[in-house]
């Protein structure tokens, strides 16, 4: 029907669109999305039990919280899912945010931090029972603790068995009998729950040594939040900073100090699994991170060994293992602890959190005993159920449980222990083994499962099989259920009362199957996600926020700097301007040959790459001379280049650079820290593309490889000049670059001058390449080449920072104001540092009888051998504190 048969008024047909008006309801697309999940596992998703035969209808019921989750995002937000997990993996990426796997006792290469998009969500009313159950079970361990090391009524009266308390490797004598301040022993207390086929929560172990994951909570709950604004808030999410707050005032309540106390956080250092979130809590909490070597016992008092002296620590957090913990007392060839420390602590000097010895109490093998240990010690019954675990140490039980080993999963009662706490331990070594699920071992491995645990049954403990519940996780356009884990986190208050941190930190495993991995553990491969916890009250609005400070606080403020951060900045100023240097000089040097293939380059000049080339590591002792083969001598440069073994080479500064920075990573901003990440990456990527595609051709590519290295450098250069706060720290670092430029730049130059470069078009040009300063001597001399206005550029001029005047005049004004504290070292220092400046040009540009430049080479000869005279002094001085042994700042 056209148009113009149409009645008065009315309106032409429409198209339908294919698109309804109104989109369908998130809840409803994530139910669609839901894929089913395994038989017999609580389904968190949907609120209720796997079971066979379940019916559409029921499939697509989310639960309550789920559906809030998803409805308080909108349809648009469903749709974002993909986007969004992007930007998760890109902010874990920006973070920095690493964790270290180890297989076999070998180091791998530390990987991306896993994070989930979706969070777990815990309703108020099943968080109100969980936080009681967890809280009495930290209030258990901490009573238990007590006994263990003190009455030992639980031992005397056979509540827990004598041979698997005092016979567990962490069980530690020397704590026998101390009583630490408050007669608090727990701190922390980490629980590992999971939600049974019932729905109810069950407890599979606890962590009480060192307990990690706070940090990685923090950095979840920062980057989730974030994508689900609307659901974080719609949904009520309690906050965690009030927990972190009452942790903080239970160290300081219980600090011989008080509110004025030092609190540490004691790392293993940059090796360590979990380095990343040591560094990351340290700063939220505003803490040090230090490791055993900035640490030491004067007095059975400890301090912090600081470029200033030693300043007293009264709260140690720890993050070290029993054992390493005291190489006087424990084992003895610990190099992450501190001698002494156990005294101090027996002394009431220093609070340590954990109290070392609390190793023991995670065991699976005593939780069959904790029901009783807790009528005896509460007069209470446990809130929280436990998996059954059957410790094969009792004879009864694995007689009885043996012909059904295929039923259980099979743990270790105790951890592996080489050397066990310098002889304090069981007295003989024992070996730690991942779980293992023994339905799932063909039969002869179950055989020979067997006879070992027949061979030491104690090291054995067996435990039922657990199905943990299923929570979604996103997968290209699909919610798959995966299997949880929850690491829930208790903090003593420091006056007997114990705060359980709402939330906490899930594991989830990486693939849908989770029976390969009873335990979930992060180093086979499982994932994180955040936990929310939802409250019916009013959202804690606590900060962390440090009370204001007075003008009289911040009269004598300054920033501490641990000896070990010195060292390390120090070194990291050095090895970035060492890297600088060789790369140029390799740049240089491979520029010449090339040329010199074509063109022909002057012997002195060859002779000078050579010279300095050897001296800085760029070829070895053995390779024939450029004057003897040009051609060797090149690609012996260029395959030197890459072996990250050899202590001078491109590479292993790159290493070095990137090891500094590592051991800093709590100083340096992500922006700094991803760019001496990735010069390393960046320079082995390229590196090994050219050498598999150069082959027997001339190596002329690696050319490009080093200019993208300088590019890098620069940037770096660029973040710690224009970036960093300039503390003592920074002029640390500083002195460190300009004693590595002072020596390299004054003995190439004074090798130049003995090679007669400066007579030579192409030396001369070498001369000013090595200074960096050839844009700058063509701007003002143009095509001069004359000795007094090279010298006046490369040795006086004060507004080059290439120039010896100034990089030693920089280096002695840094180092003067870093050592303020002890000025008159400092003046007797200052006093053996070259000043260049003063150097008289007239004597220093004319030849001398011979016809060479004697003064000036022995000048510059003096200039190398006094910047490392610096660098011993600083070393001795600042670092080891060998001659300020009793100089204590800070009592």
């Amino acid at each position: 029907m056209s148009t113009t048969s149409l009645p008065p008024g009315a309106e032409p047909p429409r198209q339908s669109s294919l698109l309804s008006d109104e989109l369908p309801e998130p809840a409803v697309l994530a139910a669609a999305a839901a894929q089913q999940g395994t038989e017999g596992h609580y389904d968190e998703l949907h609120g209720r039990l796997n079971e066979p035969g379940t019916t559409r209808a029921a499939r697509v019921q989310l639960a309550p919280l789920w559906r809030q989750f998803f409805d308080a995002s909108g349809t648009t937000g469903w749709q974002d899912l993909a986007t969004r997990a992007q930007r998760v993996q890109r902010r874990v990426q920006e973070d920095g945010a690493t964790y270290n796997v180890y297989s076999e006792g070998h180091k791998e290469a530390a990987r991306q931090w896993p994070l989930e998009l979706l969070p777990v969500l815990i309703g108020a009313e099943e968080w109100a029972s969980i936080e009681a159950g967890v809280a009495q079970r930290a209030r258990l361990l901490n009573a238990a603790m007590a006994d263990v090391y003190g009455e030992r009524r639980l031992l005397d009266e056979g509540l827990l068995p004598p041979s698997l308390v005092l016979g567990h490797p962490q069980y530690l004598r020397p704590l026998h009998g101390v009583k630490p301040r408050g007669g608090v022993h727990l701190h922390v207390a980490a629980f590992e729950l999971t939600r049974g086929p019932d729905g109810g929560w069950w407890v599979l172990g606890q962590r009480t040594q060192a307990p990690s994951g706070l940090g990685y909570l923090l950095e979840n709950r920062l980057i989730i939040a974030q994508q689900f604004p609307e659901a974080f808030r719609d949904l009520r999410v309690q906050r965690v900073a009030a927990s972190f707050q009452t942790l903080l005032q239970g160290l300081l309540r219980l600090s011989p100090a008080g509110e004025r106390s030092r609190v540490v956080l004691l790392t293993p250092g940059p090796h360590n699994e979990t380095y990343f979130e040591q560094v990351f809590l340290a700063r939220y909490l505003g803490l040090t991170l230090v490791e055993g070597g900035d640490l030491t016992v004067r007095g059975n008092r400890l301090y912090l060994k600081t470029l200033h002296g030693l300043e007293r620590v009264h709260v140690l957090l720890r993050r070290v293992d029993d054992d390493y913990l005291d190489p006087l007392e424990l084992r003895p060839d610990s190099a992450l602890g501190v001698p002494g420390l156990l005294q101090a602590m027996r002394a009431g000097e220093v609070v340590v959190a954990n109290s070392p010895g609390a190793g023991w109490l995670e065991s699976p093998g005593l939780a069959a005993f904790w029901p009783g240990v807790a009528e005896r010690l509460l007069g209470e019954e446990l809130l929280l159920p436990a998996t059954t675990n059957w410790w094969c140490g009792e004879e009864a039980v694995w007689k009885r449980l043996s012909p059904k080993l295929a039923d259980f999963v099979v743990a270790p009662t105790f951890p592996s222990n080489n050397a066990t706490a310098g002889g304090f331990g069981s007295g003989a070594p024992t070996t730690g083994f991942a779980p293992l699920v023994t339905a799932a071992l063909a039969p002869g491995a179950r055989a020979t499962l067997q006879h070992r645990i027949d061979a030491d049954p104690a090291a054995h403990t067996l435990q039922a099989r657990v199905r943990p519940s299923e929570t979604p996780v996103w997968r290209e356009g699909a919610l798959e259920p995966r299997a949880t884990v929850l690491r829930v986190f208790a903090l003593s208050d420091g006056a007997g009362g114990w705060r359980v941190l709402p939330g906490g930190l899930a594991r989830v495993s990486h693939r849908r199957d989770g029976a390969h991995d009873p335990w979930l553990s992060m180093q086979r491969g499982s994932a994180s996600a955040d936990t929310w916890v939802q409250t019916e009250g009013e959202v804690d609005a606590t900060s962390l926020l440090p009370k204001p400070l007075t003008a009289a606080d911040l009269a004598g403020w300054h920033r501490t700097v641990t000896s070990r951060s010195a060292e390390n900045l120090f070194w990291l100023g050095r090895y970035t301007e060492r890297a600088e240097n060789t790369v140029r000089l390799a740049r240089l040097t491979l520029e010449a040959l090339t040329g010199s293939f074509i063109y022909g380059a002057s012997p002195a000049v060859l002779r000078v790459l050579d010279a300095l080339a050897r001296r800085h590591g760029l070829v070895g002792a053995g390779v024939p001379s450029p004057e003897q083969s040009l051609r060797v001598f090149e690609r012996s440069l260029v395959y030197a280049m890459g072996d990250a073994e050899s202590s001078q080479s491109v590479a292993y500064n790159l290493v070095a650079l990137r090891g500094c920075a590592q051991a800093l990573r709590e100083r340096l901003s992500q922006e700094h820290w991803k760019l001496i990440h990735e010069v390393g990456d960046h320079f082995q990527q390229h590196y090994e593309q050219v050498m598999q595609s150069a082959a027997n051709e001339p190596l002329a590519d690696a050319l490009g490889v080093l200019g993208r290295v300088t590019t890098h450098l620069a940037a770096i250069t660029g973040a710690q000049t224009d970036r960093m706060t300039r503390d003592d720290g920074w002029r640390l670092l500083s002195v460190g670059r300009q004693i590595e430029r002072l020596d390299f730049l004054a003995h190439a130059l004074a090798t130049g001058f003995e090679h007669g470069l400066h007579k030579r078009d192409d030396g001369f040009a070498l001369l000013l390449g090595i200074f960096d300063s050839t844009i700058t001597y063509r701007a003002q001399f143009q095509a001069r080449r004359e000795v007094p206005p090279l010298l006046h550029l490369l040795v006086h001029d004060t507004d080059n920072p290439r120039s010896l005047a100034w990089v030693a005049r920089t280096m002695r004004d840094r180092f003067v104001k870093l050592a303020r504290h002890e000025p008159l070292w400092a003046h007797e220092m200052a006093q053996t540092l070259p000043r260049p400046e003063d150097w008289p040009l007239e004597l220093m540009a004319a030849p001398d009888d011979a016809g060479s430049h004697g003064p000036l080479v022995a000048a510059l000869r003096d200039c190398s051998v006094q910047a490392q005279g610096l660098s011993d002094a600083l070393g001795r001085r600042l670092f080891s504190h060998v001659s300020t042994v009793d100089r204590a700042v800070w009592q």
